[in-house]
Parts: C-alpha cells; sequence; structure tokens
C-alpha cells in the first residue's frame, strides 16, 4: 500500500484521498518541463497537486493553477497548495477541464494525463479515471490546451512511450509542434517506457531535440542526469 504522504524537501504531498500517488513520472515532468518566463502555468489533472507545486517551488514569480476532476482529489490538492511556502500562489480548480474557460489564457501547461486506452480497467472507479484516457482523450486534451495557451505557449506532457507517435499526429493536428522529446529508460540497457514531450503554439517549423534519459545506472542508484534533474526535490539525493 502506498504511503498516505510523501515528503519533499520543501513541500509535503498528503495523498490519501488521492487516485493516483506520487510516482516518477509526475516527479519527472515537474522537474523536467522548461516554465521559461511564463508566468501563468496551468496543471491539467493535477491530483495531489504535486506538479504544480514543483512548478511554484521552481519557478518563483509564476500564477499557478491546477485543474482536477476528481472533487477529493481537487480538496486535498488544496490543501497541499496551502501547506507549501507557495501557497499563495497556487489555484487549485475542482472542474472538468475540457468545460474549463478561464479568463486569461497560461504561457505553459504541464499535464501527466490518463492514459491507458481499451485496457481492463480498476475496480475502483476513481483510480480509473484517473489511469484510463475514457474522461479525457489525448485529442481532446491537445485540443483544449491549444486553445487555452498563448502564441508562443508550450505544452509539456509524460506519456507512455509506445504513445509518442499518436501524440505527436495528433498535436500536429490542432497546431501544436513538437520541439522536445525525452525517452526515459529506466536502466541503460531497458527499452524506454516514458517520454516527456513539449509542444509549442507557433506558427514556425519547430525543430525537435530528441534525446535520452537514464534514470538508474543499476538498482537502488540514480543516475548523475537523474540526480541533477531531482536533487532539488528528494530528501535522499
Amino acid at each position: 500500500m502506498a504511503n498516505s504522504y510523501f515528503r519533499f524537501k520543501q513541500f509535503t504531498i498528503n495523498q490519501e484521498r488521492c487516485a493516483m500517488k506520487v510516482g516518477t513520472d509526475g516527479c519527472l515532468l515537474g522537474a523536467w518541463a522548461d516554465l521559461g518566463p511564463g508566468r501563468r502555468i496551468l496543471d491539467v489533472g493535477c491530483g495531489s497537486g504535486l506538479i504544480a507545486i514543483m512548478a511554484a517551488q521552481r519557478c518563483a514569480e509564476a500564477r499557478i493553477t491546477g485543474i482536477e476532476l476528481d472533487e477529493d482529489a481537487a480538496s486535498q490538492a488544496r490543501e497541499n497548495a496551502a501547506a507549501s511556502p507557495w501557497g499563495e500562489r497556487i489555484e487549485i480548480v475542482h472542474e472538468d477541464f475540457l468545460k474549463y474557460t478561464p479568463d486569461e489564457k497560461f504561457d505553459t501547461i504541464l499535464s501527466n494525463p490518463p492514459y491507458f486506452s481499451n485496457s481492463l480497467k480498476c475496480p475502483d472507479d476513481k483510480r480509473a479515471k484517473a489511469r484510463h484516457d475514457d474522461s479525457l482523450a489525448s485529442s481532446d486534451l491537445l485540443s483544449h490546451a491549444h486553445s487555452l495557451l498563448t502564441d508562443g505557449g508550450r505544452l509539456s506532457v509524460v506519456i507512455p512511450a509506445e504513445q509518442s507517435e499518436t501524440w505527436r499526429a495528433q498535436a500536429a493536428d490542432t497546431g501544436l509542434q513538437l520541439t522536445k522529446i525525452v525517452y526515459v529508460h529506466t536502466r541503460p540497457a531497458a527499452a524506454p517506457k516514458r517520454v516527456l514531450m513539449e509542444f509549442t503554439k507557433s506558427r514556425e517549423c519547430a525543430t525537435v531535440c530528441e534525446t535520452k534519459f537514464i534514470l538508474e545506472e543499476e538498482p537502488g542508484k540514480y543516475s548523475e542526469e537523474a540526480v541533477r534533474l531531482l536533487q532539488p526535490f528528494y530528501l535522499k539525493l
């Protein structure tokens, strides 16, 4: 059973009311995403508030909004944000992302989205919604993210590696161009299981930067690049 909380260097994530617990995917995205000079950041499907709070730690001037469909998770994210050192800059909204129409657009949108399709669902309805894309298909997320981004704004996601080409094609259909893709390998010899992808809302043809990231050199030993990325957050680094 997952712990009811996860302690980072500067904040704690309580998660007993959240279907999806703190995991490597969210931590990688929160630490890796280019937040640029943007002053408006949105975390889609924010769950416990992890990525929104990481963004607040990294970007001292930004205002961050987290949006979450599940009421219990949204309530807990709100509590986690308020207990963090940056609570005054974080807003948590309990709403369906596809119905969300804010007054201002966002410079950066982040998401660790639901990504299982056509697979056996968990009997826990909340966990199923958090893990499966029935409630937020990738094409819908991309389309609405495009409408909420400023010109030149960025969308960054973490998804299974096998879905990267689908996301790239769907993003192009909405007017989002892939600019960065990082293939995440758990070990040097392992095939990538996840990818980190950054898209931009720009009329210019983007050059795609492709790299790979090794999480662990061997079981229990983080790679040097993983240490550099996660050291500002993980207590053990």
